[in-house]
């Protein structure tokens, strides 16, 4: 095989709210088609579609480089934000990158969104590879801006925390000041032997997105696209090039291309999926499948005799619970959870006993009769026939996951118990994506294309309010939407 000329090493996916397009799995596709060996995804101060990412990336044979853009402060410039691009070179760069997105998480939110100050680069500084930025970095601002004087400073500060480990990146992608940039960067990369890296700051696919991509930037940012307000940050080439096309865009920087392999070359991370990490429920000297059991058996026995009363009744019921007990917990100590059973066991009697509300129990879980003996669900599977199965299934090998309902007030003491008990380093929430509605997509679009509200509210209303419903499916032949918008070249737009 050829050896690569070219690699991308800063690309935005749909992972990144603000200016994002493409989904992971079409850039990889595409990367593959294109036969490129690898690939970074540089979301914004986030690396929520790196397990799609790494899993799509490995199944299509390109290699996943993790890494993230991020909006940066520093005392040279006051309170002005520049960016930077962070590559992780290894796994020990990986867990830096993770304490870079957090610490900017839980400092909270500028005008663009969280950000970090340069010095935590170097508090987090191993494993990391960094691009300048271009531009929009520190030495570009002020490169740009003609201040030579803070141009060094900001060199020197790089030169000394990472040797080797910083790119003056270059991009051409037809927008202002990038020219001017460049060549100010070269000669400045051949004064102080400072490295360059090309890269072309992707935002889409294919060229004929852009139009797309600027709906998406001006929906968020409450403009419409004729606005002369607002601004024009992107250009219609921030596409995946081919590796053709950027060899030739740079033939006069071959060591621009040649670098961007040799970062990819660099960048080794391995991120174990499929694999579980819980934290270990304190037990004493008992081994965490006995300890469920003697749990389970215990707390059957407390249900029993609340559900019957009478000894007779209960020694008639009991053969069906106790055969039922037996078989969840053969099937939950066979796949592993003991310890997740235990762990929801615990948090929630905690939670009642701090007089945090608990809800009964609602999912599949429901139909677990050791969540009931150990307390966990409110409601008993056998009387309502709720199948375990649908909850836990050794054919279908998954983590289960119990819904739990906390009284929104307490949740928090709830979260924190958690993580005293288990350690900090083993407890966070989930995030939550929100996607647009079609019939919404239709309204923001429409206004931002500029159409009055009465038409844009009509050809919303030929939208069917079903859940799940997508632009595509009234579009069919034959639907009601398709013959409407046939009519007008407007609605076609």
């Amino acid at each position: 095989m050829a050896e690569p000329r070219f690699v991308h090493l800063r690309v935005h996916s749909d992972y990144s709210m603000i200016d994002g397009l493409a989904k992971t799995g079409p850039l990889v596709k595409k990367a593959a088609a294109l036969g490129m060996p690898a690939l970074a995804i540089t979301d914004f101060t986030n690396l929520c579609g790196l397990v799609k990412f790494y899993g799509a990336g490995h199944g299509a044979g390109i290699k996943p480089i993790v890494g993230a853009d991020f909006h940066v402060q520093c005392d040279l410039l006051g309170d002005e934000l520049t960016e930077i691009t962070v590559l992780a070179a290894d796994n020990a760069g990986y867990q830096n990158l993770t304490l870079l997105i957090s610490r900017a998480y839980q400092r909270g939110y500028g005008a663009l969104g969280p950000w970090i100050d340069r010095d935590w680069l170097v508090e987090h500084q191993e494993g990391l590879i960094l691009l300048s930025g271009a531009r929009k970095g520190d030495v570009g601002v002020c490169m740009t801006r003609g201040n030579a004087a803070l141009v060094e400073q900001c060199v020197d500060f790089y030169e000394e925390h990472f040797p080797n480990r910083y790119y003056l990146e270059l991009i051409r992608t037809g927008r202002a000041d990038e020219e001017t940039y460049l060549h100010a960067a070269v000669q400045l990369a051949e004064e102080r032997g400072l490295p360059v890296v090309a890269t072309n700051d992707v935002r889409f696919l294919e060229t004929g997105d852009f139009d797309a991509h600027e709906i998406r930037v001006a929906i968020h940012d409450g403009f419409t696209l004729d606005d002369p307000k607002r601004p024009r940050n992107y250009s219609p080439q921030q596409y995946m090039r081919s590796e053709d096309e950027m060899c030739e865009l740079f033939s006069d920087l071959p060591e621009a291309l040649e670098n961007s392999v040799e970062i990819a070359k660099r960048c080794n991370v391995t991120v174990r999926l499929g694999e579980y990490f819980l934290p270990q429920f304190p037990t004493g000297e008992m081994t965490t499948e006995d300890f469920l059991v003697l749990k389970s058996k215990e707390g059957l026995e407390e249900r029993l005799e609340f559900l019957f009363p009478d000894e007779a009744e209960r020694k008639e019921k009991r053969p069906e619970y106790d055969e039922r007990l037996e078989i969840e917990l053969q099937v939950i100590n066979q796949m592993g959870f003991p310890g997740y059973f235990l762990i929801v066991m615990e948090f929630i009697q905690w939670s009642k006993d701090n007089g945090v509300p608990v809800g009964p129990g609602r999912g599949s879980g429901a139909g677990s009769l050791v969540a009931y003996a150990l307390k966990i669900t409110d409601l008993d599977p056998l009387e309502f026939d709720l199948l375990f199965e649908r909850f836990l299934n050794p054919e279908r090998v998954s983590m289960p996951d119990f819904d739990v309902d906390f009284c929104m007030e307490k949740r928090d003491q709830v979260i924190e118990h958690v993580a005293d008990m288990y350690g900090r380093d083993a407890v966070s929430q989930i995030i939550t994506f929100g996607t647009m509605a079609a019939k919404a997509v239709i309204r923001d679009v429409g206004r931002v294309l500029g159409h009055p509200y009465g038409f844009v509210d009509r050809i919303s209303k030929l939208v069917p309010p079903d859940p799940g419903m997508t632009l595509a499916k009234p579009l069919k032949p034959n639907r009601s939407c398709r013959k409407s918008t046939k009519l007008t070249k407007r609605s076609r737009r």
